[in-house]
């Protein structure tokens, strides 16, 4: 599990990421249609899969939020920075 400032450092490396609950790396993203969404979902699936590290995937018509966390760790570590940095690419 990441401590403070480790977590710290690793969010200043992400843009629009922020921690809820002490546990929680959190963004949300906006598309211009639905089916936008709905691709970015499916890249994030393939990514999650391969990283074998499964986000918590909300769908709202043009907006997904994407939800983080080690739940074998507690909290939040290194394969959740790197998580977001993949999603965001």
């Amino acid at each position: 599990m990441l401590n403070e400032q480790e977590l710290q450092e690793g969010l200043s490396e992400l843009s629009g990421w922020s921690v809820e609950e002490g546990k929680w790396l959190v963004k949300k993203y906006r598309f211009p249609s639905f089916p936008e969404a709905i691709a970015f979902v499916n890249k994030v699936a393939g990514i999650a899969e391969k990283m074998n590290h499964h986000p918590f995937i909300a769908i709202d018509y043009r907006k997904v939020t994407l939800r983080i966390t080690s739940w074998n760790s507690g909290g939040l570590t290194a394969l959740d920075i790197n998580s977001a940095k993949d999603y965001d690419q």
